[in-house]
């Protein structure tokens, strides 16, 4: 397993947490160089935040961590292609390389539906891989989805 396959993987774990508390299973980790020295899940349902996307979590973990907000040498790993919010924070913290699982084909905004971490005019460029451990980040959305919808029928039926 190389390097970026290994840090996909922890942020897998993150995600792991957030389908734990009923939340969309997505996780992220911010690393420098092989160090992860942040990590997050999603966490909008459990504090009521919008902004609580485990990207961004991450990233303000990460300035956290290193004291400053400008993330340059550092790579973002999420099990799910960012919107266009987190699209747009990544590009702002001026990541190394932004990497994403699973492809979001309805709000992805890092290939899917836009390319905003591409799109220069906002102020710089971000190399983006996309489709990294893509199965392992997709099976867990669709658990999390299947489960979802099962509740929503049982609960209909109960109406």
């Amino acid at each position: 397993m190389n390097r970026r396959e290994r840090l996909m993987g922890e942020a897998l774990e993150e995600a792991g947490k957030a389908l734990a508390l009923g939340e969309v299973p997505v996780g992220a980790v911010v690393a420098l160089g092989d160090r992860v020295i942040a990590r997050a899940h999603n966490l909008r349902q459990t504090r009521r935040d919008v902004s609580a996307h485990a990207e961004i979590l991450a990233l303000r973990a990460a300035g956290e961590a290193l004291g400053r907000w400008q993330l340059e040498g550092c790579e973002l790993y999420v099990t799910l292609e960012p919107c266009a919010m987190c699209a747009g924070a990544a590009q702002q913290a001026r990541l190394a390389a932004l990497c994403f699982g699973a492809f979001d084909g309805r709000a992805g905004c890092c290939g899917s539906v836009y390319k905003l971490p591409a799109d220069e005019r906002l102020g710089g460029y971000v190399p983006v891989l996309g489709g990294l451990r893509a199965a392992e980040c997709q099976a867990l959305l669709d658990q999390f989805f299947s489960e979802r919808r099962k509740k929503d029928r049982q609960s209909r039926t109960q109406a």
